[in-house]
């Protein structure tokens, strides 16, 4: 963060007194508060008697977390904490990033979007509903903190792989904007998670006395649209150039407003982007251990919805730019959905899936397909679990001396297959990646470690890059900018144990390097309102945006 914005912040901070600075998590130090400031700011009294440094507060912290008993009240304490004071929150999660990142985000958000009727506390962020239309920007204009630079937005349509589960989604844009904060130091108090209810068709929820959301079914068409319009309007016009990243909307919605507003305002949609990013890291990467070309590869795909098709999209961009006719490009990709192979002689393609229809025969199923195929590559983001059979694995094998499978669906209960199958099926020879974590596999006298093809890889530093480059516009030039940062810095020790990523201990480094790479996009391409010749310090710029959790001094 720059020190202009921090200092600015500090004078916001003085204004408040006694209790209601202590029920502000943004300007909350807890027993933190020394003696001098609780004598200037009416805190005498109010807390235990010894000040505690913020080390203390964090070794307390953990030992409470520690005695949790499972994941789901490890969420709620750590969220708890969250509401009450944001310091101590991102410090416990940057100190311990490889144990939390899982509690906080996938697979334990989750559950929790499942449960969030009932494990409610305190509202976090905004909600939007249907009944808001027309006075939307007023609604906005409710938020307490006047400079948003990012908003992750989601419908409810279609969270994680657990479908619609209407304004219950709120945990992922709290939990994505978390990781903002968290992996790229994005200041908490510039960012808004915004969930807009329009209704939901699940029935358990319809009926659910204690479901917070309309209880009613699901808006469509014009009435969505314009209140979708109303929203973007509403936000950019209260913060201009504010991010608005897009977040699990259903396919008939997400890629449609992607190409809606993508040359209109600054705007990503994760599903379809962020995850093609951290994906064709990862095949980056895959390629390193078996010595392969990208240019090369056939890659098949099980799932065709946003993720499939984003990954599609970015990796044929990506052989487009590395030489490849796009032709070619195209027909390296093949994608198999509920129905079968995707091909031309199909009458019931989405048209989000017509461009990879080929001119070839049908296969019932993904074995048929492989066999048909002998693809070098296969990538899971179906959504079903188990989909990738002892058969479908073993197959792949037989096929590759060294085959890669990235089952990605998420959580980690709806993963195409475990690690641990994936490694014994191809006799140690898999190179696999998943979306959510796996434990290491011990197999044959040899120790596996999973990669984790997860977004916060990657988004994160994304919209670092943007904000730092006040970028106006966010490419698809720029998240395989990502993709190639992320896999240059991947040891070759690292993939020597099978890891085909950073370890997430080092993602705050890693976030302001991806950032530096997107903000070089944004100005070299003439998004950004920052000079060309910045260009070249790019790295120290974006590093200047980086909040670092720790306490000001008040007085």
């Amino acid at each position: 963060m720059k020190k202009s914005d921090s200092n600015s912040r500090t004078l916001e901070k003085k204004l408040k007194r006694g209790v209601e600075l202590l029920h502000d998590p943004l300007l909350n130090k807890g027993t933190a508060f020394t003696d001098a400031e609780r004598d200037a700011l009416g805190l005498r009294g109010l807390l235990p008697p010894h000040p505690a440094s913020l080390d203390e507060q964090v070794m307390r912290t953990m030992a409470n977390y520690r005695h949790k008993t499972d994941d789901l009240e490890r969420y709620i304490f750590l969220t708890s904490l969250h509401d009450r004071n944001e310091v101590l929150f991102y410090r416990l999660v940057i100190n311990n990033m490889e144990e939390m990142m899982p509690i906080i985000y996938t697979p334990t958000v989750g559950l929790a979007c499942q449960k969030y009727g009932e494990i409610f506390r305190r509202a976090r962020g905004m909600f939007i509903s249907v009944n808001d239309r027309g006075r939307v920007k007023q609604v906005l204009a409710n938020w307490p903190h006047p400079d948003v630079r990012a908003i992750v937005v989601t419908d409810g349509e279609r969270i994680l792989g657990l479908g619609d589960l209407g304004s219950s989604g709120m945990g992922i844009p709290v939990g994505k904007l978390s990781l903002y904060s968290a992996c790229a130091g994005i200041h908490p108090a510039t960012t808004l998670p915004i969930t807009i209810d329009v209704g939901t068709e699940n029935k358990r929820l319809l009926t659910d006395p204690l479901y917070l959301g309309l209880r009613r079914h699901r808006v469509r068409g014009q009435e969505y649209d314009d209140l979708i319009e109303e929203f973007v309007m509403a936000a950019t016009e209260l913060w201009p150039g504010v991010l608005i990243q897009f977040e699990d909307f259903h396919n008939h919605n997400a890629f449609r407003l992607l190409a809606k507003y993508r040359d209109r305002i600054c705007t990503f949609n994760d599903d379809i982007q962020g995850t093609a990013a951290v994906t064709l890291a990862g095949l980056f990467s895959a390629m390193r251990v078996t010595g392969g070309d990208l240019r090369k590869q056939k890659i098949l795909f099980l799932g065709a919805g946003e993720a499939g098709v984003g990954i599609t999209d970015l990796i044929v961009s990506t052989l487009i730019d590395m030489g490849v006719p796009r032709a070619e490009a195209v027909r390296q990709c093949w994608l198999v959905d509920s129905t079968g192979l995707v091909v031309k002689s199909r009458t019931d393609l989405a048209p989000h899936k017509q461009k990879y229809a080929h001119d070839a025969p049908g296969a019932e199923n993904l074995l048929a397909a492989i066999k048909v195929l002998k693809p070098t590559i296969l990538i899971g983001v179906s959504g079903q679990a188990g989909s990738f059979q002892q058969e479908i694995v073993e197959t792949m094998g037989k096929l590759n001396e060294r085959p890669v499978i990235f089952a990605l669906s998420n959580p980690t209960a709806n993963a195409e297959c475990t690690a641990e199958q994936a490694y014994r099926w191809t006799g140690g020879r898999a190179i696999f990646a998943s979306g959510s974590p796996f434990p290491p596999v011990d197999l044959d006298g040899k120790h596996h470690v999973p990669g984790q093809a997860n977004n916060a890889y990657v988004f994160p530093g994304i919209a670092l890059g943007i904000i730092a480059s006040r970028a106006t516009r966010v490419t698809d030039e720029m998240f395989a900018a990502a993709a190639r940062t992320l896999a240059d810095l991947v040891s070759k020790d690292a993939l020597a144990k099978g890891l085909l990523f950073p370890p997430l201990s080092s993602i705050r480094e890693v976030s302001v390097k991806i950032g530096a790479s997107v903000a070089r996009v944004a100005i070299e391409r003439g998004f950004s309102s920052l000079p060309k010749s910045s260009a070249e310090s790019v790295e120290k710029v974006v590093r200047e945006h980086v909040f670092e959790p720790v306490y000001d001094n008040y007085v």
